[in-house]
């Protein structure tokens, strides 16, 4: 990280990044209210040859030690990155994001209907339209048909739409029709899509991977970073342990590290850590308790007949007490509906 001085003048901080992309290394400018620090992403001998201390303007160069870089609390100043979707603000610290639909778009009419259910509460509207399956038999989702219905719900409701990409195939058709592009648990490594998702410059939700530590993690956000798309938000979504009481171990401590580690909104997904509805409700008041920027959760009308992950969809008639109970928790944390 090269810190300018507080006198350093456009020019200064042009010449730097000249200097820097010159020789191959991503530079990220991050003004500050008393100096702009510039963040060099690169060959860290490299960059300590070009010997930018003698530069005008230039105060100090400091190493990032962490193999994640553009995601650090680092490179923030520690202050939390925050932006908008469509009027909807996630992260700075301050917001909280509740984000609900059903796990799959299955037909018009009942997608409209849980929009509809959770358009009081939510920060916007989940609905899967491709959906990746650990089964090649089970149901993958109506595909480019769901966006024609996901476009009408957010039409309807004014809510913005997240859904997930998992072909690059499909990539300008989603960056057409919705508001925030996903990227599941088992793409997250999958770099050549993160590049893809980096690009389109629509915000992402990244989830983390089912077995990834939280470096890997935000290494995978680096990809989509240095895209020049900040507007990323990673979401635990639980990993495999040896514990097999629900369907994947979610990780709260981990929570709490990443909002140490990382500028970036952290969001919570209780509903595929849970795997159970009944438990859906405590740890997402326990992610809003432990500091968490938001949740993601799965509604369905009638669970019992969901085509996809049934058990662990609240019930729509109910979403309003599940949403009352858990921003409540979220304000006792000083958090704001988003």
């Amino acid at each position: 990280m090269v810190v300018m001085t507080p006198q350093a003048s456009e020019a200064d901080i042009s010449a730097v990044v000249a200097r820097l992309e010159a020789v191959g290394v991503h530079a990220k400018v991050m003004p500050g209210e008393l100096t702009t620090a510039i963040g060099a992403i690169g060959d860290p001998e490299g960059v300590r040859a070009l010997a930018l201390e003698g530069m005008a303007g230039v105060d100090q160069v400091i190493p990032i030690s962490r193999p994640y870089k553009l995601a650090s609390s680092e490179l923030s100043h520690d202050s939390p990155t925050s932006f908008d979707v469509d009027g909807r603000r996630v992260g700075g610290g301050e917001t909280f994001t509740l984000i609900a639909g059903p796990c799959t778009v299955e037909t018009r009419e009942q997608t409209l209907a849980i929009a509809d259910a959770v358009k009081p509460y939510a920060s916007m509207l989940r609905g899967g339209a491709f959906k990746p399956r650990t089964s090649p038999f089970s149901f993958q989702g109506l595909g480019l048909e769901a966006l024609a219905i996901l476009r009408e719900a957010r039409d309807r409701t004014g809510l913005p739409v997240v859904t997930e990409l998992t072909d690059s195939a499909h990539a300008d058709a989603l960056a057409e029709t919705v508001d925030v592009i996903q990227v599941g648990a088992r793409n997250m490594q999958n770099y050549a899509l993160l590049e893809v998702v980096g690009k389109l410059g629509k915000p992402v939700l990244l989830k983390r991977g089912l077995s990834s530590t939280l470096e890997e993690l935000l290494m995978a956000a680096d990809y989509i970073l240095k895209e020049g798309n900040e507007r990323v938000m990673i979401c635990e979504r639980g990993i495999r342990t040896f514990e097999t009481a629900t369907r994947f171990t979610i990780d709260l401590g981990g929570v709490a590290w990443l909002k140490l580690h990382t500028h970036l909104p952290v969001i919570v997904d209780p509903s595929h850590a849970a795997g159970d509805r009944r438990l859906v409700e405590p740890v997402a008041r326990a992610a809003a308790a432990v500091g968490a920027d938001g949740i993601i959760v799965e509604v369905a009308e009638d669970p019992d007949a969901a085509l996809c992950d049934g058990p662990q969809q609240l019930y729509a008639s109910g979403f309003d007490a599940f949403a009352a109970s858990v921003l409540a928790h979220a304000e006792m944390a000083g958090r704001r509906v988003g």
